[in-house]
């Protein structure tokens, strides 16, 4: 897939699951739930040791499944990444050199943005399509409109406080192409193996989706 491919799949879900795996071993049921849960997505931080194997995994063993790499803080994270499977790279800041890396290797790369100099400087870097992070922490939606008037080809994905009180209006606002949201993939609903009760949210959340974009 190309970055237009991408973004199009990302954008048809609405929603991209932020995902930390402390057991490679779970990468496999938690595949499973998202897509008995109408999401073939997924977003794995390496904020683990079991990312990369756990992206290999899913990769391999998933095939119908659009998993990238989240949390990607430098060029040998994101070689990793990209080496397991991944897809895409989502960082939580904007770091030119890992983007750079990413862009000579074909990888769609979305960092996180939450000021007009970075925003700047990732249009500079032909960047089009941000991650918007802490989105909660720094103002909400109301601050990312504000961030949008003047960028009007810029899209975004914010991530950070998302969950299912406020992702219908963040939805409902057109330059936002999907939400990071991480209640569906909750850590102690993995830890307990709780993957039906995942699937269940997952569906959940993909309502929420239909109802706002239908």
């Amino acid at each position: 897939m190309n970055t237009i491919d991408i973004d199009e799949v990302i954008g048809r879900c609405g929603i991209v699951p932020v995902v930390k795996l402390d057991d490679a071993k779970d990468a496999l049921p938690l595949a499973d739930a998202l897509i008995a849960g109408g999401l073939p997505l997924s977003e794995i931080t390496f904020r683990t040791d079991a990312a990369e194997e756990a992206i290999r995994i899913t990769a391999n063993e998933r095939p119908d499944m659009l998993v990238g790499a989240g949390t990607v803080l430098s060029i040998e994270q994101a070689d990793k990444a990209i080496a397991a499977g991944a897809k895409f790279i989502v960082s939580p800041g904007l770091n030119p050199v890992v983007v750079k890396h990413c862009q000579s290797r074909n990888v769609p790369i979305f960092p996180g943005v939450c000021t007009p100099t970075e925003i700047e400087a990732a249009l500079g870097l032909g960047l089009t399509c941000l991650k918007f992070f802490p989105a909660e922490s720094y103002g909400g939606l109301s601050t990312l409109k504000a961030l949008c008037a003047p960028y009007g080809d810029v899209r975004f994905m914010p991530t950070g406080g998302i969950n299912t009180k406020n992702v219908e209006e963040y939805l409902s606002f057109p330059k936002i192409v999907a939400c990071g949201g991480s209640w569906m993939v909750a850590a102690d609903l993995i830890a307990s193996a709780q993957f039906d009760k995942i699937a269940d949210l997952t569906r959940e959340a993909v309502t929420l989706v239909a109802k706002v974009r239908r």
